[in-house]
């Protein structure tokens, strides 16, 4: 492809603004050409859509689309947009569901059309760091703590509560998706408690238990009840001390205390993501990974429910 990429970005929420809509624009290979939403009002002199089938009537020239709907409603849109011919990034989690997922992979591989399904928290600058220096240790055991505010950092989502909104593994997704990335061996669900608010449709926390096929114990606590300071942290136990990844992924400290590279603010990964779909974009491939969806979906298929407290935003 020469030139830029031309790009409509499709849900304009919170996400769209805060993360996809500065590192679009600090990318070259991109041309933000317009944006797609059922509510909020145009950026800038930019055309504005109220849904994809607008999109287009309108006849732009358009190359790809970044989707940033809540997943419950996402694999319609993703699915016009491959029959278009357009190339497709997907805010996580790439689906409401695994079947709808792999559905779209199929269809993106019959319209040559790249698909990718990012997960951000895989470019936080301590992860990369981190899978190289665990490929070569032995590990014992590994300890996740997620632990935030919803109020805070979600406020006004209601869809994030409805079922196919992932509740707590909206976030808890992230830390799925760094622990997959960095360890060595595949592992599998064993237990799993889930707490459900009385008037809500997904879980306010989850702790789940899984276990590797080498026999390493991992453990992960989510939940969005924490008050006073927050937590985005996994730890690693080894053969040759502790391995720390902090702050979402951002900060990695190594058993001497070294610190391999220089924290940057939780979600500044886009710009690497954005350079991501230009590269497969570019070599024509897809990029689908679904391990840390199939990881929440388990969660729920095997939970233990107990309903607690209703939340009130």
């Amino acid at each position: 492809m020469s030139g830029p990429i031309r790009l409509a970005v499709i849900g304009m929420g919170k996400i769209a603004y805060d993360q996809h809509l500065p590192a679009i624009a600090a990318n070259p290979d991109f041309d933000l050409v317009a944006t797609v939403s059922r509510n909020g009002d145009p950026v800038g002199d930019l055309p504005f859509f109220p849904n994809i089938d607008a999109l287009i009537a309108s006849g732009p020239a358009i190359d790809a689309v970044a989707l940033c709907t809540p997943p419950q409603v996402r694999r319609p849109i993703a699915a016009t947009a491959l029959a278009q011919g357009w190339h497709v990034f997907m805010e996580k989690p790439p689906g409401a569901t695994l079947a709808e997922v792999v559905t779209l992979e199929n269809a993106a591989a019959a319209s040559g059309a790249s698909l990718f399904a990012s997960w951000h928290s895989r470019c936080a600058l301590g992860v990369e760091p981190a899978r190289a220096w665990l490929a070569e240790r032995t590990i014992h055991k590994v300890v996740v703590t997620w632990r935030e505010d919803v109020r805070r950092w979600h406020p006004g989502q209601a869809w994030i509560w409805d079922a196919g909104g992932f509740g707590v593994f909206d976030p808890g997704i992230n830390a799925l998706s760094i622990v997959t990335r960095i360890l060595p061996h595949p592992f599998f669900l064993e237990t799993a408690e889930l707490d459900l608010p009385s008037n809500r449709q997904a879980p306010i926390a989850a702790r789940l238990a899984f276990r590797d096929i080498t026999g390493v114990p991992i453990s992960a606590d989510f939940d969005w009840r924490q008050t006073g300071q927050q937590y985005w942290d996994i730890a690693v136990e080894t053969d040759q001390g502790t391995l720390y990844l902090a702050d979402g992924g951002a900060t990695l400290r190594l058993p001497d205390g070294s610190v391999p590279t220089q924290a940057e603010g939780l979600h500044g990964e886009y710009p690497g993501l954005y350079a991501r779909f230009a590269e497969i974009v570019k070599a024509g491939i897809s990029d689908v990974d679904v391990a840390p969806l199939r990881h929440v979906a388990d969660a729920f298929m095997r939970g233990h429910r107990t309903i607690v407290e209703a939340f009130e935003e």
